[in-house]
């Protein structure tokens, strides 16, 4: 085979590449588009639990839908990390108290849904952070978690949280805050630490908050689906 062959058949391996690449790529936003207001939880491996408040997902739900105009399904399902099925939602879920662990295809199935357009929100569950942290770092190495500034449209959606994020539970009495990462100036992955919005989102009768401090947490969970949603 001739060297100009050769040359033809490898940049001809590559556009096609780039062609499929493409054609992925817009099968992932039309299936952002069809559907469009769905969340789903994410299933992990390591022994954490995952399917930890098992209410506070679908409550949240139901507010939104009330008070942000969102339709989304009542009964949301749950998705491995390294099913393609993430891809067919724009919001995904994730908590628990214990450890999480990310295989490589796990990891890389996840940084292709996040850099692609999918959305994030991670909710410390108590003990959930040093093991989440590391495994974040398999996902994007190059990225670090940042506090968000008060004034990023997260907290000032729908709802107005001009301090930032609410502190729900005390955990271990420090300050609540919200990370993110963000990737080419977007912001792909919410994190709430130190302050356990899931919690707040349960039936009243599992942890008896008050009814203002559900109210916050409501709030904040619709702000970052509306956040989430628009970007």
């Amino acid at each position: 085979m001739s060297v100009r062959v050769i040359s033809i058949f490898h940049r001809n391996g590559i556009e096609t590449l780039t062609f499929m690449k493409k054609i992925c790529l817009l099968l992932f936003i039309l299936s952002l588009s069809i559907n469009a207001q769905e969340i789903a939880i994410l299933k992990y491996n390591g022994g954490g639990d995952w399917y930890a408040n098992p209410t506070a997902v679908p409550n949240l739900v139901a507010f939104a839908n009330e008070n942000i105009q969102t339709n989304i399904s009542k009964n949301p399902q749950s998705v491995m990390v390294d099913s393609e099925d993430i891809f067919n939602y724009p919001v995904l879920f994730m908590t628990g108290h214990g450890n999480v662990l990310f295989s490589d295809d796990e990891a890389n199935n996840l940084r292709n849904y996040l850099i692609s357009g999918g959305f994030l929100h991670i909710s410390d569950n108590y003990g959930l952070d040093k093991f989440i942290r590391k495994e974040l770092k398999k996902v994007f190495p190059d990225l670090e978690l940042k506090e968000i500034p008060t004034n990023h449209p997260i907290y000032n959606q729908t709802f107005k949280f001009p301090e930032g994020i609410p502190k729900i539970h005390e955990h271990d009495k420090k300050a609540a805050q919200g990370f993110g990462l963000f990737y080419e100036g977007r912001l792909i992955l919410f994190y709430d630490y130190e302050t356990d919005l899931s919690d707040g989102w349960e039936d009243q009768i599992i942890h008896n908050n008050p009814k203002s401090v559900r109210e916050k947490a409501l709030k904040m969970g619709a702000n970052i689906i509306e956040f989430a949603f628009k970007n």
